[in-house]
């Protein structure tokens, strides 16, 4: 379950920063609300499984409050998933 929450939180990382940087822009600057359409929708299919796969490994991975806090906190911060999934889900290669 922690490899498919891996995928999820990268793809919504990478879903999040395309709507952002380039969807938006492109929908003010240009007037073409297409890539808006396009990418909003399955942005929010994988926001919301990342929320839920963050509430179902949460006991799994021993989280604490304020770690599990901020993992959900990731979702809305640019770049935060690859982050979470550097420091709380790869596994450790010792």
């Amino acid at each position: 379950m922690i490899a498919v929450f891996r995928i999820i939180a990268f793809l919504e990382g990478l879903s999040y920063i395309l709507l952002l940087f380039v969807a938006v822009p492109v929908k003010y600057l240009l007037e073409d609300p297409s890539y808006v359409k396009m990418l909003g929708m399955p942005h929010g299919i994988l926001f919301v499984a990342y929320i839920a796969f963050a509430f179902l490994l949460k006991t799994e991975l021993k989280w604490t409050g304020k770690t599990f806090g901020f993992v959900l906190l990731a979702s809305i911060i640019p770049f935060a998933t690859f982050y979470v999934d550097l420091k709380y889900l790869k596994p450790n290669k010792t």
